[in-house]
């Protein structure tokens, strides 16, 4: 008689982060849109798979801030707060413009490796032609900023801002003419700041981040508006 092989369990961890993934893609893609409703079934049945996975997956979304489980009535995509974004790019202003105080501080000779990987990839380098490639590297060009600066708390802090701005932020790159901006002000910024003029720095990045918030409320807005039309058609 043969000796049958174990089949390895289907590994659930593997299953929910799947889940996750495009769940938190169906989001940010406004195909689930803010406030609408679901249970665990609608998704194990949609996804193929069953609830265990689905659970921590949404679960995962709801302390992330994108969902939110309502008794005896299963999930909801949550509303956008745009008060609470609004307070966030406040904070991210502050933070970075403190960043860059310090940045501007240092010798002139001294140049930090992540000011010299943002100048080669910013500056030296061709542009890249896709705009959600772009937006990840935008998020990593403020985040260098902060790193570099030295204050491993104020890092921390402007890494869960951005976690909790990506889902509007990324709107602003569906646009080409902001991914040229973003190359333009990106460059400008980092020569300010190489330049050692604080003053210049200062005025480029506060201005670079609320041209792009302004861009995101309104970009946002008109998709939320043309993905409910769609709904309903």
């Amino acid at each position: 008689m043969p000796v049958q092989k174990r089949l390895k369990p289907l590994n659930a961890e593997g299953h929910a982060d799947r889940i996750y993934r495009l769940l938190k893609q169906e989001i940010f893609d406004f195909q689930l849109l803010p406030g609408d409703r679901f249970s665990e079934n609608d998704i194990a049945a949609r996804m193929a798979a069953s609830r265990t996975p689905v659970r921590q997956a949404l679960y995962a979304l709801e302390q992330e801030g994108y969902l939110a489980v309502q008794p005896r009535s299963g999930w909801q995509v949550k509303h956008i707060d745009f008060d609470y974004l609004e307070a966030l790019y406040d904070l991210r202003v502050v933070l970075e413009c403190e960043a860059v105080k310090r940045l501007c501080a240092l010798p002139p000779d001294v140049t930090p490796l992540a000011l010299q990987a943002l100048k080669l990839f910013w500056i030296d380098a061709p542009p890249l032609p896709e705009g959600q490639s772009v937006a990840r590297h935008d998020e990593a060009f403020h985040m260098a900023l902060l790193e570099a600066a030295g204050n491993p708390e104020m890092a921390r802090v402007h890494r869960d801002v951005t976690d909790k701005i990506r889902i509007v932020r990324r709107m602003d790159f569906t646009q080409p003419a902001r991914v040229k901006a973003t190359y333009a002000e990106h460059s400008q910024i980092l020569l300010a700041i190489l330049n050692r003029n604080l003053k210049e720095a200062h005025t480029l990045l506060s201005g670079h981040i609320a041209q792009s918030q302004q861009e995101v409320r309104k970009i946002t807005l008109h998709m939320l508006h043309e993905a409910r039309q769609s709904k309903f058609r």
